[in-house]
């Protein structure tokens, strides 16, 4: 196939004319981005050309999780399930945050079990950080309860967590003492974190940035778009706050290995 000459000299290809009219390919031209990477990377040879029995989704993994792990979970519904999971197997599954008095039948309905502690679904990378931030007290948000519509009070950050609500606003303040206490003693225990993205829409407060699982209104409070504002986090902020919680954690237990 011959290449077209340029009025400029340089040929289609990658060659290039000199004066004399002889032509020498050009290396410095970077490979692409998929150039190198293992056959698991494409459908090809990774799944067409592979027999069923011996296709594995799984491919190579940096850890494997030993019984003896301490085994932590956190995140959206996912994470519930994966928590099961690991009981099932007769894995450590991490449990920090008990129920206090309450009756064993109840405590499921109550949101003790499904995580590592009673914290809820956390569907952001945003609550995960602040999560830990508030743990360690290096963050106290401005609004500090809810009001249902029982007249009962409920925790901005993990309002469905007690189904019926707290009676007054100092229980809710002494349950939630106790379940950051339990959380900053997961992080320090925990050998590994399984932590599920649920959403990258969230609703925050106008005041401090504070950010919720669910909009105010919803299971307590009252919606007020001058108060409350809704966002929907990039690509960059997601990354951003995920390395800053790696961060963070890695400070508290250097040991801790991570699956997103």
């Amino acid at each position: 196939i011959s290449a077209k000459v340029s009025e400029t000299g340089h040929r289609a290809g990658g060659a290039v004319a000199d004066d004399n009219g002889s032509s020498e390919l050009r290396h410095d031209k970077r490979p692409h981005p998929y150039a190198g990477l293992a056959d698991r990377a494409f459908w090809k040879q990774a799944v067409a050309q592979v027999p069923p029995h011996q296709f594995d989704p799984v491919g190579d993994v940096p850890f494997r999780i030993s019984r003896s792990d301490k085994v932590a979970t956190a995140g959206s519904c996912f994470a519930q399930h994966i928590s099961k999971r690991i009981r099932s197997g007769g894995f450590q599954f991490l449990v920090t945050e008990s129920p206090a008095g309450a009756a064993a039948d109840d405590s499921e309905r109550r949101g003790f079990y499904d995580f590592s502690a009673r914290y809820g679904n956390i569907y952001t990378a945003r609550q995960l950080v602040q999560l830990f931030d508030r743990a360690f007290g290096h963050f106290s948000p401005a609004e500090s309860h809810w009001t249902t519509t029982e007249n009962r009070f409920c925790d901005p950050f993990r309002p469905r967590i007690e189904p019926d609500g707290f009676p007054t606003v100092a229980a809710l303040t002494e349950d939630r003492q106790r379940h950051l206490r339990a959380v900053r003693e997961m992080f320090e225990q925990l050998d590994v974190f399984v932590f599920t993205l649920g959403l990258t829409e969230c609703w925050v407060s106008q005041t401090d940035g504070a950010a919720y699982p669910l909009a105010p209104g919803v299971a307590g409070g009252e919606y007020d778009p001058s108060r409350y504002a809704f966002v929907n986090y990039g690509v960059n902020e997601v990354a951003s706050d995920l390395q800053l919680f790696i961060h963070k954690l890695r400070l508290v237990n250097p040991k801790a290995r991570l699956i997103l």
